[in-house]
């Protein structure tokens, strides 16, 4: 390990000069772990600890238990750095665009769908995506720019990436009159034959498995935060000093060097982040 700088739940959005780490690995050399149960290092191994949009993934205990574990791997005087979604930022927004709808002003009916989406739909989804995903995929976004300002280039992607998909879609129809073939492909396909053992078990009951699934797979989001509520767990978890940030501020002098909660423009990734650091005694 010759990287002193950690980088958890990295995505698709890692350093070669950084250590990074996600749930599958993503890239070349990024380390895949289960981050719910530990971290994999020795106590007091990194300088600094990064993670962006990950924390509201745990449960509010789970959280707590995932601090303790970034300030184990810090070495004294090592600097934590965590980005989330912002509530405070999202509420405020939500009750603009509230306060807008109300009064009859045009387009922010669409404003407003939108912030209740940002405040619900990643806690409430029992599938991939959402109605955000929903959302993004129409042909038209009536407040497109509104959506990109509040939520940057990853959005923005989202947006793309929905038009390539429906550009490309063709209708797959599956012969079904072949019995044998039908049981062939099963055995050939153990996974297939499993999930279609356990529709025939479970009936109407197979859909209540599916969602459990999908809301045990970690895409859901377990818990939101404000500078307040974010800046007292840390302290609850033995860090000091901890301190709200944008996205170009940083105990670290270069800090925007490393184009990780920014784009090489100088634009942010995550505009609708709180960005929040603290130091390990």
């Amino acid at each position: 390990m010759s990287s002193s700088k950690l980088n958890l739940g990295c995505g698709g959005r890692f350093r070669d000069d950084w250590v990074n780490v996600n749930f599958t690995s993503t890239g070349p050399g990024v380390i895949a772990a289960n981050l719910g149960e530990g971290i994999p290092f020795p106590d007091e191994s990194f300088d600094v600890v990064y993670h962006s949009h990950l924390l509201e993934h745990f449960t509010k205990p789970g959280a707590a238990d995932f601090l303790k574990e970034c300030l184990r791997v810090l070495k004294p005087g090592g600097v934590i750095r965590v980005a989330v979604p912002d509530l405070e930022a999202i509420i405020r927004n939500y009750l603009l665009a509230l306060e807008k709808v109300r009064a009859g002003i045009e387009g922010w009916d669409h404003n407003y769908d939108w912030m209740l989406l940002e405040m619900y739909d990643q806690v409430v989804r029992n599938q991939s995506g959402g109605e955000m995903a929903r959302y993004l995929f129409n042909e038209t976004i009536p407040n497109k720019q509104f959506v990109i300002d509040r939520c940057g280039v990853e959005v923005s992607n989202l947006i793309a990436a929905g038009r390539v998909i429906k550009s490309n879609t063709q209708t797959v129809k599956l012969s079904s009159t072949s019995y044998a073939r039908e049981i062939f492909g099963m055995l050939r396909n153990p996974k297939g034959w499993r999930e279609k053992l356990l529709r025939l078990l479970l009936g109407n009951e197979f859909e209540a498995l599916q969602i459990g699934r999908f809301r045990l797979g970690g895409e859901n989001h377990q818990w939101m935060y404000d500078s307040y509520s974010l800046g007292k767990l840390m302290a609850d978890c033995g860090f000091i000093k901890a301190i709200t940030r944008d996205a170009k501020e940083s105990y670290l002098s270069t800090w925007t060097s490393y184009n990780l909660d920014t784009e090489p423009d100088g634009s942010v990734y995550k505009p609708d982040s709180l960005f929040m650091e603290a130091i390990k005694p």
